[in-house]
């Protein structure tokens, strides 16, 4: 059971960005074990999610020659429809976006439970970035779009840590990432261009070449403490987890 990829930073080439998630991306699909793997995206947590799948088919079925679908808005209101896509996919991948707007959607139309079921009972894998590697945790900081505060949101709580995506690249979020964990009982991951990456009971970080960072934050005896995650093999999911 348990096959999680979640990527905390790293541009997918939409727009004028360079495409960067290469490594990642080839981990997933070997991860699934299959020539040519089922490929659902889930974009829910973004306004535009057409265009998004469009950039990641570039990615998946064109790059990588999987066979790819997507959750239309349309699609999410039939449960049947969206349960025969869960089924049928090797890999779902989560798009970024907005987290709450995200987990909103899938608890209303009970996406979450199908989830929980993949992850479980099944050897599909679970991934995606910034939204879509939050969604799996138990928490994630978000960045309201209006205000740009920084804020705790739930997540489907697969994995018993908080993400902090783009840690580099949008700094402003640790200082909020040092309040928010004084009362909060898990760990969190503040991470950029790097992803963890679970397979059962054990996890490793996967890096990109440029700008990788994934530590570990937490409070201890009234001292918040940050190190560096430097696992790039496998060992037990505990170490994740512990706040030592």
């Amino acid at each position: 059971m348990g096959k999680i990829v979640a990527i905390g930073g790293g541009e997918n080439g939409h727009g004028e960005t360079i495409y960067e998630t290469g490594p990642f991306d080839r981990e997933i699909v070997a991860l699934t074990g299959k020539k040519r793997p089922n490929f659902l995206f889930i974009g829910l947590a973004n306004d535009f999610p057409d265009e998004y799948y469009q950039v990641m088919k570039n990615i998946y079925k064109d790059i990588y020659d999987c066979k790819t679908d997507y959750l239309t808005l349309n699609d999410i209101v039939s449960f049947d429809t969206v349960n025969a896509k869960i089924q049928k996919a090797d890999i779902i991948y989560v798009g970024g976006g907005n987290t709450s707007k995200l987990i909103e959607l899938c608890h209303k139309h009970d996406i979450t439970e199908l989830l929980r079921d993949a992850y479980e009972n099944t050897d599909k894998v679970l991934c995606g970035v910034s939204a879509g590697a939050i969604c799996w945790c138990r928490y994630g900081d978000s960045v309201d779009d209006d205000t740009k505060e920084v804020f705790k949101v739930n997540g489907f709580g697969f994995l018993d840590i908080l993400i902090c995506p783009h840690s580099n690249r949008e700094s402003f979020r640790l200082e909020p990432l040092e309040e928010m964990m004084k009362e909060t009982e898990v760990p969190a991951i503040a991470m950029d261009n790097a992803a963890i990456e679970v397979v059962g009971n054990e996890f490793r970080v996967l890096r990109l070449e440029k700008g990788s960072s994934c530590k570990k934050c937490y409070w201890k005896d009234g001292k918040y403490i940050t190190k560096e995650l430097l696992y790039d093999e496998f060992v037990d999911i505990e170490k994740l987890y512990i706040m030592d």
